[in-house]
């Protein structure tokens, strides 16, 4: 049978990525005892009080069809919580809700991108980026982050990279996987290159209120100048510990949201009211577990860097948000993606390869801060263990 241009674009992406992964819950089925660091969900679960809404809601009869654009009462909220943090005034029109950033990002991709044209995204990046990218029939273009640059994107690798065809600069802030945070002063320097080229602003700021303490969030949604060409993606699956309810939304232009409404609607034909109801208490009231989260992910990081700094070969690059940690693993002479499976097979530590997020982390894997104190303390101990054996056969 013959397939769509779509489906071939698509071909190939994702099962090699999570082949750690996958290894590991098969070790482990076996009776195996592995320690999984590859997945990062919240460690805590969804708040109560946000569960006891959804099903109040649906009690209540909130089942039915869903405006196209998303509730109004989430739609409201959200505006509100953005004209705050632009400091300018966000409408509700200026807001789409979906089921996840994901689905956000993929209805903005083929909102802004299509054949022929041309989207710039740092390398490392989220697994999926290049999935939906490609889905908009536009060419992903990666700009490497560069280590020494603590892997925040940087305008001239951007505007080396510019050409006639490219359509839209996708950022994510704080960074997944690299847990970098964008500088105003980043963002700045990147919006000007968007103003010059006529470019769209993707912004993917699903970690936002996981930014570690001495670091500094900001948006281009914050830059005036940025207004008309910033879109802004986000949900409640990390900030409020609730990745499986899949409630993401958008924030755009007006005149983006209005033409977007069409292709949500074919897509979606609206989102769950009583979701949406969730959804909007939580963003009006914040989140009641985010700040616990990040503490502790931030403590985690600096332990794994201060102990394997001081008892390993292994490199750790301390991030400034988010749920991971990179670890450059060149010292051991491996690859990432072997490192991955001999860690696996040898010390039962199920770590990423960094080559699932691009190519410039080959020689890092990525660890999840989100497995408790007591197994992270012991996956550190293994992996230095590890890291002491390979050196033996090395030498």
């Amino acid at each position: 049978m013959r397939q769509t241009d779509i489906t071939q674009r698509l071909a190939g992406l994702g099962g090699a990525k999570w082949e750690v992964h996958l290894k590991a819950r098969e070790l482990a089925a076996q009776g195996r005892d592995i320690i999984e660091l590859t997945i990062g969900e919240p460690d805590v679960p969804t708040p109560d009080a946000l569960v006891d809404i959804a099903a109040d809601a649906m009690r209540r009869g909130r089942t039915g069809y869903s405006d196209g654009r998303g509730e109004i009462g989430l739609r409201t909220a959200l505006a509100e919580r953005y004209s705050r943090s632009a400091g300018r005034r966000i409408t509700p029109d200026q807001a789409m809700c979906f089921p996840g950033t994901q689905t956000a990002l993929y209805a903005v991709l083929l909102g802004v991108a299509e054949a022929g044209q041309q989207v710039l995204v740092g390398d490392p990046m989220y697994a999926t980026y290049e999935g939906v990218i490609r889905s908009s029939g536009a060419e992903i273009v990666p700009v490497p982050l560069r280590p020494e640059n603590a892997f925040r994107i940087h305008a001239d690798d951007i505007a080396a990279r510019i050409t006639p065809q490219t359509t839209a600069i996708l950022l994510t802030t704080p960074h997944n996987p690299t847990g970098s945070v964008l500088t105003r002063a980043d963002i700045d320097a990147v919006g000007e290159l968007a103003i010059a080229h006529d470019l769209w602003i993707i912004s993917d700021e699903v970690y936002e209120d996981l930014t570690f303490d001495g670091s500094e969030f900001c948006s281009p949604l914050g830059n005036p100048k940025l207004a008309d060409r910033t879109i802004v993606v986000s949900s409640i699956s990390k900030s409020h510990a609730a990745p499986g309810f899949r409630s993401g939304w958008c924030i755009g232009p007006e005149a983006f949201t209005e033409a977007l409404l069409p292709l949500s609607e074919t897509m979606l034909f609206g989102n769950q009211p009583f979701i949406a109801d969730m959804t909007e208490k939580a963003v009006r009231e914040g989140s009641p577990v985010a700040e616990g989260m990040k503490q502790r992910f931030a403590a985690r990081a600096e332990r794994l860097h201060r102990r394997l700094s001081q008892e390993s070969p292994l490199k750790v690059h301390q991030p400034e948000a988010g749920m991971f940690a990179m670890i450059d693993v060149s010292a051991t002479g491996m690859n990432g993606t072997d490192y991955a499976m001999h860690l696996l097979e040898h010390a039962g530590v199920a770590v990423m390869p960094g080559a699932s997020f691009g190519e410039t982390l080959d020689a890092w894997v990525r660890v999840a801060l989100t497995t408790g104190d007591a197994a992270f303390d012991t996956a550190c101990d293994r992996i230095i263990r590890h890291a002491a054996q390979l050196e033996l056969e090395i030498a």
